[in-house]
């Protein structure tokens, strides 16, 4: 039997390789984006669960993308229409409101799910590791199939009326229809930035929940979603809702689908400045309230 012998002598190091190594992060510019790619899969689970689970143990489920788009014409018919008599630019009101909800539906959406990221997801946050940005994006990209959903219904909507797009030409016609995913993108850019914004915040200041959806509501009305920006004949008043970056949004998403409404490129233009920046500041905000949000939420 071989006895047991002491090795003397200095220790050899082992160099370990891990396939994931967490560190803290070294300033405020490290957004480490590639990692979210590497999760993407988690990403698509989410949106998955994202869109199952909003309308789980419902009677209706995803019908209610049609009804409410529905019920919200019709107030607005009631309202704006036959009481308040506001114009529509010449085109049935119905498809008129109807291209507003849809595109404001949309933002909202974005901005109020995400704006709630941190509180909502704080039971996940603290058992598991990933990319905390994942969550807002699978909402953003999770919203898409119901704005999808609200726009084959706006297209019902303009079959229905036999309604067709007056447009100079070819060209301008093209462009139009090119818009339309570029104003998408945009919208989701602005729902996603603002949204991370106020939800990095909302981990110290709960009320700023509340607050959340009681100004998304008073921004619909800032917006020309209700009402087409060419009835604002006050200069004072009009500079301000151009100064809103939804405004020259909404107003092209129109002149896409209706051929109505304005299509301003510096305003255009002025809008995607808005949402680079905005979304450039959220995401170093996010970053950097992710590592101690634990502790406060």
């Amino acid at each position: 039997m071989q006895e047991n012998q002491n090795i003397s002598g200095p220790s050899t190091l082992i160099e370990e390789i891990w396939d994931l190594e967490i560190k803290p992060q070294a300033h405020l510019l490290d957004i480490n984006l590639r990692e979210v790619w590497r999760y993407r899969d988690l990403l698509w689970m989410f949106v998955k669960r994202d869109f199952t689970a909003q309308y789980k143990q419902t009677i209706l489920g995803p019908l209610w993308h049609f009804i409410q788009p529905l019920f919200t014409t019709v107030v607005f018919l009631v309202v704006f229409t036959n009481i308040a008599k506001i114009s529509t630019d010449g085109v049935p009101p119905v498809l008129f409101y109807m291209s507003g909800i849809t595109i404001w539906n949309y933002f909202s959406s974005c901005l109020n799910a995400t704006s709630n990221t941190f509180v909502a997801n704080a039971g996940i946050f603290g058992k598991v590791y990933f990319p905390r940005l994942v969550i807002p994006l699978s909402t953003v990209m999770s919203n898409i199939v119901k704005f999808g959903i609200q726009f084959l219904l706006l297209l019902a909507a303009m079959l229905w009326y036999k309604f067709a797009p007056s447009t100079p030409s070819t060209t301008s016609t093209f462009t139009s229809l090119a818009l339309i995913p570029t104003i998408i993108l945009i919208m989701a850019g602005l729902g996603l930035g603002l949204g991370i914004i106020i939800s990095s915040m909302t981990t110290k200041y709960r009320d700023l929940t509340v607050l959340i959806g009681f100004a998304v509501q008073l921004l619909m009305y800032a917006t020309p979603v209700v009402y087409p920006l060419s009835t604002i004949t006050s200069e004072k008043l009009r500079f301000w809702i151009t100064l809103n970056p939804l405004t020259p949004l909404v107003e092209a998403f129109r002149y896409a689908m209706l051929g109505v409404g304005s299509f301003d490129a510096a305003s255009f233009g002025y809008s995607i400045g808005f949402m680079v920046i905005t979304l450039f500041i959220g995401l170093l905000i996010f970053s950097k309230v992710e590592k101690t949000f634990m502790d406060t939420v």
